[in-house]
């Protein structure tokens, strides 16, 4: 670089001196300004490092335009709030290890980055030291054979003090997020290296702690692992407890040992990797020579890679960032670990600490469904496979955000867990009045208007709420006459528990007679539908009694009838997303439900014309179903904020009725 990256620094603590001092003698960045809570602590941290601007709140530096970097240093549990508003400010941003408490934060500090175009990298500096480079270049040459096992300690022992960061619940403590995390990132590095990629994911861990009566947290735990192709690890950590901090790589040919493995040559010089081959004592050294400091190292490769918004590995790219949350939230999990602040009624702002809107300029569309005095979002939310409340208040944020409203959850769902933290997630939020939430129930065996009024009551307190939008019947029941149904529908909306209705998985015979009965009898009748449709044809249903109305006979009644579809599956759960290949059967429900000739013609088809729209294939046979004549709204998914952003495109698609017709094989021009 011609003229030096311009960086300003998030904190005054102990890891942020040490950043600063490594811009002295860094080759292309300097220290323009620094941000504390506390005025008196930014003057004094910035007289220490020649800081030319010293600022007494991070907005304050945030808003400095010279700024172009920022050095996120404060304790983990700030790192998501100020890593995505430095995003937001259009800041290139190097966040301090752990990128944040748990995957859901990372993955929402990556999108923010994604969303703003900058840079951004965890900073494990020990993974951007030539250390590390040349261990996996001994690995890919196999110089100690295949490898085995691999066994990685990082901890220390500190005095105990309940109000430091690293023995306090509040701040995030205990010894995985701290120095844990160093450990993972090496054993996924090594046996992703091991079997020729960047890193690797664990199939299996098992984890133990002590988690401390007073603070909390974990004050020392270990952790083993077993990945593909038969590697094994070994990990612990603590901040009570001092041990051998070493990496050892034991192989079928030899082992390797590195001495020094989280912090080679600190100020720059050089550092040893021990190599022993098969049955020898003693090792061949390798030196490895740093002119620069670790420090200053990192932050040269943040200023060389800017362009690129990553770090080449072994730096820590995005992906390697989130596997490695996941597998630090997997050893939590395994010990009984949750931080006061992933708990539900703790989180009651979005990551960014300011309250939940719909951001600007998002291409969502709307629909109505009578009966519901909202527009709806013609994307829905399934509220069906968030788990905990960090993933689920992540997903459900950035969908809102991105102008979303509409959440489809059900009785069933992983036993009220869903329902619960959707409905926790609302009121925290506050914005009751501005989501459309679509409630299913009076599923098998209990399909019966007494079953649906048991279900229905239960579902309104596991979701903090006095009505659901739109209450939809699960399954159908045939010993049971849509009389009754329709019957007891009516008194539940009479009561003022459910504003709108409809059934998923009926019959059109069912379903038109049940809309008969409530006209004849002056009845409101179901507002909608919700089977299946997308562009694949269902071959077989991936639950018992499920129902797709994508073929003529259906499309015509709903196009004759303007009955609004409200369809699952739409995506036909990942065939048009890269999964689907006939010589590919490694998912037996995506083979069993939609794998057959016609189905990979309409792949095939939407492969053609999405690379002529310039979207994924995805968003043509997204578009395919929100573009019928007929209202649709497409309930979709997603477990990442990456597969929602992939979404999006679809909702600017105009698809022509030739088009829809060439894609479902109904023509051969389009």
């Amino acid at each position: 670089m011609s003229r030096k990256l311009s960086w300003g620094i998030l904190g005054t603590g102990n890891i942020a001196g040490k950043f600063a001092g490594a811009l002295r003698n860094s080759k292309t960045g300097v220290l323009a300004a620094v941000a504390s809570r506390a005025q008196t602590s930014a003057d004094k941290f910035a007289d220490q490092f020649g800081a030319e601007r010293r600022y007494g709140n991070y907005e304050a530096l945030l808003a400095d335009a010279d700024v172009e970097a920022i050095y996120i240093a404060m304790p983990h549990p700030m790192h998501a709030e100020w890593a995505i508003k430095a995003a937001d400010a259009h800041k290139h941003v190097l966040c301090e290890k752990p990128i944040g408490l748990n995957h859901a934060e990372a993955m929402a500090i990556i999108e923010a980055a994604h969303r703003n175009d900058v840079f951004l990298m965890e900073a494990f500096m020990y993974r951007c030291h030539p250390q590390t480079t040349k261990l996996v270049d001994l690995l890919r040459q196999e110089a100690i054979g295949q490898v085995r096992l691999i066994q990685a300690t990082f901890s220390f022992h500190c005095s105990f003090d309940p109000e430091s960061r690293l023995l306090n619940n509040e701040l995030g403590g205990g010894g995985i997020l701290d120095v844990g995390c160093y450990c993972t990132s090496m054993v996924r590095l090594v046996a992703g290296v091991a079997a020729g990629r960047e890193f690797a994911e664990p199939i299996e861990l098992t984890g133990c702690g002590h988690i401390g009566a007073q603070s909390r947290v974990d004050e020392w735990a270990v952790a083993t692992m077993r990945f593909e192709g038969g590697i094994l690890a070994q990990l612990a950590t603590g901040v009570q407890l001092q041990q051998d901090n070493v990496v050892r790589i034991f192989g079928s040919e030899g082992r390797i040992e590195l001495p020094s493995p989280w912090l080679p040559s600190v100020e720059g010089g050089t550092t040893k990797i021990l190599v022993y081959g098969k049955g020898q004592d003693q090792p061949q050294e390798i030196v490895v020579d740093s002119a620069a400091g670790l420090y200053s190292i990192e932050a040269d490769l943040v200023a060389q890679n800017l362009e690129k918004r990553q770090a080449p590995s072994p730096a820590m790219t995005w992906d390697d960032t989130l596997g490695n949350m996941r597998t630090l939230d997997l050893w939590r999990e395994s010990i009984g670990l949750t931080y006061d602040a992933e708990k539900p009624e703790a989180q009651l702002l979005p990551l960014n600490k300011r309250p939940l809107t719909p951001r600007s300029g998002h291409n969502m569309k709307y629909g109505q469904i009578p009966g519901v005095d909202k527009p709806v979002s013609r994307l829905v939310m399934g509220a069906d496979n968030q788990k905990a409340m960090p993933h689920a208040a992540v997903m459900f944020d950035d969908f809102f955000e991105r102008g979303g409203n509409c959440f489809d959850t059900a009785w069933i769902y992983a036993g009220g867990v869903c329902q619960r933290l959707l409905g926790q997630w609302v009121k925290n939020r506050g914005i009751r009045d501005q989501v459309v939430i679509i409630d299913k129930g009076a599923h098998t065996p209990w399909c019966t208007p007494e079953g649906m009024a048991r279900q229905l009551a239960e579902s309104l307190e596991r979701l903090q709420t006095d009505y659901v939008d739109i209450y939809m019947l699960h399954r159908d029941n045939l010993d049971v006459g849509v009389d009754e149904f329709i019957e007891a529908l009516n008194d539940q909306h009479q009561a003022g528990r459910i504003r709108s209705f409809g059934a998923s998985n009926w019959t059109l015979e069912r379903f038109a007679a049940a809309n008969g009965y409530a006209r004849a009898k002056g009845l409101i009748g179901f507002a909608a539908l919700s089977n299946n449709f997308s562009l694949a044809r269902m071959v077989a249903p991936p639950w018992d009694d499920c129902l797709a109305s994508s073929d003529g006979e259906w499309r015509r009644w709903l196009t004759e009838t303007q009955t609004p579809l409200m369809s699952w599956s739409s995506q036909a759960r990942g065939f048009f997303a890269g999964r689907a290949r006939p010589d590919d059967h490694s998912d037996p429900e995506l083979v069993r439900c939609w794998y057959s000739d016609d189905n990979f013609q309409r792949l095939a088809r939407a492969v053609e014309l999405s690379e002529k729209r310039k979207v994924l294939p995805i968003n043509i046979a997204l578009a395919y179903v929100l573009c019928q004549p007929f209202p649709t709204f497409s309930l979709i998914g997603p477990r990442t904020l990456a597969e929602t952003r992939s979404s999006m495109p679809a909702l600017d698609v105009e698809l022509t009725p030739q088009e829809l017709a060439w894609l479902n094989l109904e023509n051969q021009q389009r």
